[in-house]
């Protein structure tokens, strides 16, 4: 593995930049994990320089001919643009890293691989889908119910109401509640999405409205209509979120959770399917729930792929074994939200989740 040059801060700064993150979690991150995201959000634009470059070995592969075609019609000026947009999109990703080096000492770490820059970019996404008007849309199908059954709680009472969002990603949805009145966590396992996260909290690198802009699917060459729509910047943030007294994040494992006090909701969106193994899921809301509290769910079934899951439920079963672990799922809360998730509205293809929408109360003797 090839060792970090980090230009233009000095290489010992990264280690305690990545004591500093961890020190920020109740729960300490893998240290291999932090590092490789702080290191992939800074070598972003370098990492995405090699793709381009092997995009242009294919591209010089094919004959004389194919080739001057291809230049006719703009591909080489295409992956010029990918170039330039790339750059634009590397402030962000420096600015992010940077917040997490600035003042701190530290020793060199192992070079970033493509699953990393893939994280990258994946947070990148969810800056826009969570925190821009273009993903307004898909937010208001996904939050709706979710936040239409937190408001039937009278407002005079939500003050000393608690609210755990685990699987909080960029935290828009937990944010939401937040701005409800709740006593609202977010809870967030992967380091790409914290950092991120942090970077948008601060009011010294996010202090307005519309201050940033990303390219979010330049790298997305499958399913576009036009090279407008593929390289088109967006704006960002739509709002801005503050950690309050109403809102605050708790970084780590949602297993490894252990707070003393019990929530009167948990509130899961697109999470419970990520679990290596949903028994201990389940049983973990359960167990940070208080005696009449309520899980809200929505979601697909997606399991981890690779025979990594130890269980691979059906709906049927996972309402099966929320009733083993001690949950009561209301019938009538029951219902199909067909929606999006990260997608681009200008693609020539659409990915729906008929995702399943249920609420569950914890029984009161199952403590």
């Amino acid at each position: 593995m090839l060792s970090l040059k980090f230009l233009p801060f000095n290489v010992s700064s990264l280690q305690k930049a990545i004591v500093f993150w961890r020190s920020l979690s109740p729960i300490r991150k893998s240290r291999r994990t932090t590092e490789r995201a702080i290191a992939a959000f800074h070598y972003y634009e370098e990492l995405s320089r090699l793709d381009i470059k092997q995009m242009k070995r294919s591209y010089m592969k094919i004959g004389r001919s194919h080739k001057r075609i291809g230049y006719d019609i703009g591909y080489t000026i295409k992956l010029e643009r990918l170039e330039e947009v790339t750059k634009v999109n590397s402030v962000i990703t420096s600015k992010i890293a940077k917040m997490a080096l600035d003042g701190l000492e530290g020793i060199v770490l192992q070079y970033p691989t493509g699953d990393d820059l893939r994280n990258v970019r994946e947070s990148l996404r969810h800056l826009i889908r969570d925190w821009s008007s273009e993903g307004a849309q898909e937010r208001s199908v996904i939050f709706r119910s979710i936040l239409e059954t937190l408001s039937q709680v009278d407002e005079s009472q939500r003050n000393g109401i608690k609210v755990l969002v685990p699987g909080s990603g960029l935290g828009r949805l937990a944010w939401e509640i937040g701005e409800m009145g709740f006593d609202t966590s977010a809870n967030e396992l992967s380091p790409f999405m914290n950092i991120a996260f942090r970077f948008l909290l601060s009011p010294d690198e996010t202090p307005a409205v519309s201050y940033h802009s990303l390219h979010p699917f330049a790298h997305w060459f499958s399913h576009q209509r036009s090279n407008t729509t593929l390289f088109r910047s967006i704006s960002f943030p739509d709002a801005l979120p503050r950690l309050s007294g109403f809102f605050r994040l708790l970084e780590g494992d949602f297993l490894q959770l252990a707070t003393p006090e019990k929530y009167d909701y948990v509130v899961t969106q697109f999470f419970i399917d990520t679990s290596l193994n949903i028994i201990s899921t389940l049983e973990q809301i359960h167990r940070l729930l208080r005696p009449g509290g309520v899980w809200i769910n929505l979601g697909p079934l997606l399991w981890t792929g690779g025979a990594q899951a130890a269980l691979e439920l059906s709906l049927e079963e996972v309402h099966s074994l929320a009733d083993k672990v001690g949950f009561e799922v209301d019938p009538r809360s029951r219902k199909i939200i067909d929606c999006e998730y990260t997608a681009d509205k200008e693609a020539m293809m659409k990915w729906i989740y008929r995702a399943e929408f249920w609420t569950a109360k914890k029984r009161k003797h199952s403590d």
